[in-house]
């Protein structure tokens, strides 16, 4: 577990240092101080180190979400979307070699990590929203599933154009998220 610890810290201090194309197989054992041949019992190629490294960073998140969740705050949907941009936000900001593999490396063990992530958290913003009546009890699963997609991309774009995540992006991920939201609102609903 040790060896394995130090595969993926050194994994995640290059991805930091010199972006997803340095973090190489080979960068990733001489940085760690451990042969080619332990990675490689390890983790049979660069994927399997990215998933890995991802997945640790995937749980954090997940705690991260739970907890704003189980917080009674938010009272408005623009907050809710605020309160979960702002999480994600200040994530990647402050771990950069997960930007690095959720948006740069993306590989078909990736893609199937941030899809499940999607889902999982765009379930319990559901559940959130519509316990905190700020959307309605019918609201489709798929509706905050597809806005995590959404700003999932745009978070995309944001930190492509700038390594921080441009903000410019990340303010109209904010709108297009709760404008998308609001034609869920029970807010509106009660004006239909």
């Amino acid at each position: 577990m040790e060896r394995r610890r130090a595969i993926l810290d050194a994994a995640e201090a290059l991805l930091v240092e010199q972006g997803y194309e340095g973090a190489t197989l080979k960068a990733v054992s001489e940085r760690g101080g451990i042969p080619i041949t332990s990675v490689y019992h390890y983790f049979s190629d660069r994927h399997q180190v990215d998933a890995a490294l991802l997945q640790r960073h995937i749980d954090e998140l997940d705690a991260i979400i739970a907890a704003l969740l189980d917080d009674p705050g938010p009272l408005t949907l623009r907050e809710a979307v605020d309160a979960v941009v702002d999480a994600l936000l200040n994530y990647f900001r402050a771990h950069r070699g997960c930007a690095e593999v959720w948006f740069a490396g993306r590989s078909e063990r990736i893609d199937e990590l941030v899809q499940a992530f999607d889902r999982e958290q765009g379930e319990r913003m559901r559940t959130f929203l519509v316990e905190h009546r700020l959307l309605l009890a019918d609201t489709p699963p798929l509706v905050l599933q597809l806005a995590f997609e959404a700003g999932n991309r745009l978070f995309d774009v944001a930190f492509r154009t700038v390594p921080t995540g441009d903000d410019v992006t990340i303010d109209e991920a904010r709108r297009f998220i709760t404008a998308y939201l609001e034609t869920y609102s029970v807010r509106r609903g009660a004006h239909d």
